[in-house]
């Protein structure tokens, strides 16, 4: 096959009989009757139904160890234990099924606002429309840094340099003429062009040959530290039960009655709700961002923002407004100020959202002489800006004379080009620097005239003025513990002048510098650096390699495809509002408003976010250090199992099913970047956990010695004691103050209270247990508040004393 597949074309007439269209494009009822026949341009992925969604929920580790538990309680003939199992297990699946569902409706969600957009000609107009929608026929445009969106032919236009990469495994960019063909999912590099759509959905080269695989999804920091909680918890139950069932042997107990305890034992132990907490959690705080205007796009990624400590921004759009006020253009030798605007008009594009050609156009339209001269200039062949040599280029001729070229660009670019003699390049880059100094951005006009030397025309200034809000954004992320780095191409004068106005330092490093020192005088330099001038594309991913080295966490934004390598390899990429659609595939985070102000919001959200599972962490620890270690040395001490193992399975299904409120709870964010520490996790956990054994122990005498309850009410007794002290835990490890200096949620809250009065309900009643009545277990209540309080104060001490940060 060629490298354009079937698409070769030798008359472009032909393409559009084939496809029953024009260069006119098609109408909206001619693409709706073809949507019709030709379905959506999208490859959808073969869905799990719900039914077999709900049934795996019965498959797993945890799932399976608790059905073993079952089967061992009829194998003893103990058929309440099994009947409770049984239910529990199914109650457990439901809440997780239902979690779990309600989280894929909402990453479904966020996927849908990501959708790429293609240019299209529709009812003789160019609309923006969802790529899905496209149909065979329609012509479309494609530009420096769109995804094309279909298998399409191209018509019209000059070239396209494409990267087929992740298609066709060449690593190097297909150059495309007109009548060659272009594959869905390939990257525009370079050049502008008009197509055709041919193909579209599975119809697709990547369509026909897709394999729907599941992704493997790279865990982030935060999943990787709580798998390390859940692997210690499960390490530490399983040395407790090999003890127990060692002991057990060697007292000859009945095995069958050891392994069934023992296996519901290792079930309570193991953080049940923890991927659901760890889904849900990062959903939640996913749509919050939505509404605030940042879309994640890789959901696990939202919580690596929590740990940013340096923010690389761009300038334009970003910290700017991007909306740019020409000033009084500047000529050189013999042209006049009305030269320079209609040569740089001549270099640029109308009606391509280019927010430097606009303002250029808008100059000139307030000229009436420049816009009649415009109407003698025909454009031969145009060469968009690029971003890499920094100029666009078009070839133009007045009538049917000889064609020439006219540039617009950086002007050290511009600069590079003349070879004029009475051309004085010091006296000019004296002039751009005096523009700059006033923060405004220069771009260079020359045109090759004559003799086929490019001749210089002058400077036309633009201003980009700050965001209203940049100055307070930047202000407030340097109090959150954020250093704001600005990142632009333009020169260091003009960097230093937004800087000044932005009340940032001006510390300004040219980026040229990254490619002539050494890497440990480049550390020192970046590291001190407020921003970097004249960045190439290049340039932002050493940035944030050499930032990486020196361990920070860095946000980067971009919104050009040469910035998706950057994007990709930054802690957390971020695409601003009108990014291409390679930076934002690239990126983990797509802004749909301009500006900073929205990434401190989704910071501060990220940091919430963090605070909830370090909560859930220290909650996870301290229970299962309470309950295991109380229960073993029960049994090793005093030879008595404290509680049965149905009451177990309900106290894993009271404690850890409604603790997904988690994800809805109020919390304050840190003043300063997160990181886990363990030390902290496992040393408050382990505090709080061994004070419960100690309490538990001490009710434990109180009914055993002082009440002298039988055996079955002292289950009963110490049974609702775990239940109502080890949900008080998460009110006790949400806080690093009082447990009052934050107030809870109120689903929080409720779903606490509710399986508290219900796991009261069952010890005073006598659902399933032995009935304790309402004195005993008010005693219980009791007992369980002032452990709640003492604890409390023990958190606080901790942080005071133990683990000052």
């Amino acid at each position: 096959m060629s490298k354009d597949g079937d698409f070769k074309i030798t008359d472009s007439q032909k393409i559009f009989e084939e496809l029953n269209t024009s260069r006119e494009g098609l109408t909206s009822e001619e693409a709706s009757n073809r949507q019709q026949q030709h379905g959506y341009n999208e490859i959808t992925e073969k869905k799990k139904s719900i039914l077999l969604k709900f049934i795996s929920q019965f498959w797993g580790p945890i799932p399976v160890m608790i059905e073993v538990a079952g089967i061992l309680s009829l194998l003893v003939h103990d058929t309440s234990d099994f009947i409770i199992i049984m239910i529990l297990l199914l109650m457990n699946s439901l809440v997780s099924f239902w979690h779990d569902h309600k989280a894929d409706n909402a990453i479904e969600l966020l996927k849908q606002k990501l959708a790429p957009q293609a240019n299209v000609l529709r009812d003789k107009k160019w609309v923006k429309i969802p790529s899905r929608e496209l149909v065979p026929g329609d012509i479309i445009n494609l530009r420096l840094g769109d995804t094309v969106p279909a298998d399409v032919v191209l018509v019209e236009g000059d070239y396209l340099e494409c990267d087929e990469s992740a298609l066709t495994g060449e690593s190097l960019p297909a150059e495309k003429t007109k009548l060659d063909g272009a594959y869905s999912g390939a990257i525009v590099l370079k050049g502008n062009m008009k197509a055709v759509v041919k193909l579209t959905g599975f119809n697709t080269y990547i369509g026909k040959t897709a394999k729907l695989v599941d992704e493997k999804k790279e865990k982030s920091h935060f999943e990787k530290a709580i798998i390390k909680i859940g692997n210690y918890l499960i390490v530490l139950a399983g040395i407790l039960v090999a003890v127990i069932i060692m002991m057990a042997l060697f007292r000859h107990d009945n095995i069958l009655e050891t392994l069934r305890f023992a296996m519901v034992l290792t079930v309570a132990s193991i953080p049940v709700a923890l991927p659901a907490i760890l889904t849900v959690t990062m959903a939640v705080g996913a749509v919050n961002l939505t509404k605030k205007g940042a879309i994640v796009s890789k959901l696990a990624s939202i919580e690596e923002l929590a740990g940013v400590d340096v923010l690389c921004s761009d300038k334009t759009g970003t910290l700017t407004k991007n909306k740019l006020t020409p000033s009084n253009p500047v000529s050189a030798g013999n042209f006049s100020e009305n030269d320079v605007l209609i040569y740089a008009c001549l270099a640029s594009q109308k009606d391509v959202n280019d927010a430097i050609d606009d303002a250029i156009f808008k100059a000139a339209e307030n000229k009436r002489e420049i816009s009649d001269s415009l109407t003698f200039y025909k454009t031969v062949n145009f060469v968009p800006f690029d971003p890499v040599v920094k100029r666009s280029e078009a070839e133009v001729s007045i009538h049917d004379s000889q064609p020439f070229k006219v540039t617009k660009g950086a002007p050290q670019i511009i600069f590079d080009l003349i070879n004029d003699k009475s051309f004085d390049r010091k006296e000019w880059e004296e002039k751009v620097n005096e523009f700059a100094g006033k923060g405004y951005r220069v771009l260079g006009v020359a045109a090759q005239l004559e003799n086929k030397n490019w001749k210089f025309i002058g400077l036309t200034p633009l201003f980009d003025p700050p965001r209203d809000d940049s100055a307070e954004t930047i202000k407030q992320a340097n109090e959150m513990g954020i250093a704001v780095k600005m990142v632009t191409g333009d020169n260091r004068a003009i960097a230093k002048e937004i800087a000044k106005k932005l009340g940032m330092k001006s510390n300004i490093l040219e980026a040229e510098k990254l490619n002539s020192l050494a890497t440990h005088d480049l550390e020192d330099l970046v590291e001190n650096a407020d921003g970097f001038a004249e960045v190439f594309p290049e340039h932002k991913y050493s940035i944030i390699k050499l930032l990486q080295k020196l361990k920070h966490f860095v946000g980067m934004t971009g919104d050009g495809v040469n910035d998706a390598p950057a994007l990709r390899k930054a802690d957390c990429g971020i695409a601003v509002e009108g990014a291409t659609d390679a930076a934002k595939s690239a990126s983990a985070i797509v802004l749909t408003q301009p500006g900073i102000s929205v990434i401190i919001d989704a910071i501060k959200e990220a940091r919430k976010i963090f605070q909830r599972m370090n909560s859930y962490g220290i909650y996870r620890i301290a229970e299962t250090i309470r309950v295991l270690i109380f229960i073993t040395l029960s049994i090793l001490v005093f030879n008595f199992y404290p509680v049965t193992a149905a009451m177990i399975v309900l106290l894993a299904l009271l404690n850890d099913a409604p603790i997904i409120a988690i994800a809805y709870d109020r919390v304050k964010y840190s003043p300063k970047p997160e990181k886990w520490d363990m030390h902290l996790v496992f040393g408050l956990g382990a505090l709080l956990g061994s004070s419960g054994v100690v309490f538990t122990f001490v009710l434990l005498f109180i009914g055993k010695d002082l009440l002298h309850l039988n055996t079955n009410i002292l289950q009963t007794f110490i049974f609702l004691k775990l239940a109502v002290a080890g949900h008080l835990t998460i009110f006790v490890s949400r806080t690093r103050g009082p447990f009052w200096s934050i107030k809870p949620s109120k689903l929080l809250l409720w779903s606490a209270v509710v399986t508290k009065i219900l796991a009261t309900f069952f010890a005073v009643y006598g659902w399933f247990v032995a009935p304790i009545g309402w004195e005993l277990a008010l005693m219980v209540w009791g007992f369980s508040i002032a452990l709640f309080l003492f604890n409390d104060m023990l958190k606080v001490f901790f942080y005071k004393h133990l683990y000052a940060r």
